[in-house]
C-alpha cells in the first residue's frame, strides 16, 4: 500500500518538473534576448556619441582656423572665443560619417545645435548589424538607434572692454594666454582645446 502511494507521487511531480523546466528555459532565452537588445542598444549609443564628438571636435579645428585669420584683421576677432561656429561648415558632418563607419553603423542626420548654451553638433545613428534571433518574433531584422549632443565650451575669460586692436590677455581655466593683434602669428595661439573643450552634453 505504501509503495503504491510513492509511486503515484513521483507519477505526479513528473509534469510539475517539466512545466518548471520549460518555464525556466523559456526566461533563460527571454533574458538572452534582452541581453542582445541591449547590447545593440550600447553599441548605438557608442556610435553615436563617437559622431557627435567628431563633429564638434571639427568644428572646433574650423573655429580655430578662421579666430586665427581674425585676429589682426577684424575689430570683432574677440567674438570668435564665444565657439561661435560657422553654419556653412562641411567638415563636421564628414567626420561624424566616418565616426559611425568605424563603429559598424550608419550616420541618419547631424545638425548644428544648442545645448545649455553652448553651440555643437547632434548625430543621429543607426547601427548596421541587427539585434539578432531570438524567441521574440522580428528581432533579426530590428536595427538598433541612438542620438548624442557635443558641444563646444569656450574656456577663456577677457575683459569685455579690451581693445581688440591691442594685447589681450585671456584666463583659460588658470592659463595665460597673450595674443597681440599687431604682432600675431597664426603659430602663437595654443592647442585648440586650452581655448575650447569638446565634450558631450548631458
Amino acid at each position: 500500500m505504501t509503495a503504491r502511494q510513492h509511486f503515484g507521487d513521483r507519477g505526479q511531480t513528473l509534469p510539475i518538473y517539466i512545466w518548471l523546466t520549460g518555464i525556466l528555459l523559456f526566461a533563460a532565452f527571454a533574458f538572452f534576448a534582452f541581453a542582445q537588445a541591449a547590447s545593440a542598444r550600447n553599441g548605438a549609443q557608442s556610435a553615436a556619441d563617437a559622431a557627435a564628438l567628431a563633429a564638434a571636435q571639427d568644428a572646433r579645428d574650423e573655429l580655430m582656423d578662421r579666430l586665427g585669420g581674425a585676429i589682426g584683421q577684424d575689430d570683432n576677432w574677440l567674438d570668435w572665443l564665444n565657439g561661435k561656429l560657422d553654419p556653412e561648415g562641411t567638415g563636421a558632418a564628414a567626420a561624424a560619417q566616418q565616426l559611425a563607419a568605424e563603429n559598424d553603423s550608419s550616420l541618419q542626420g547631424v545638425q548644428m545645435v544648442t545645448k545649455n548654451g553652448y553651440p555643437g553638433y547632434q548625430a543621429d545613428i543607426q547601427t548596421n548589424y541587427t539585434v539578432g534571433d531570438s524567441i521574440i518574433p522580428g528581432t533579426e531584422g530590428m536595427r538598433a538607434k541612438a542620438h548624442a549632443i557635443a558641444v563646444i565650451q569656450p574656456r577663456c575669460d577677457f575683459d569685455l572692454d579690451a581693445d581688440p586692436e591691442k594685447p589681450v590677455e585671456l584666463v583659460c581655466d588658470g592659463e595665460i594666454v597673450d595674443i597681440d593683434p599687431e604682432h600675431f602669428d597664426p603659430d602663437d595661439l595654443p592647442d585648440a582645446s586650452v581655448l575650447f573643450s569638446v565634450h558631450l552634453a548631458e
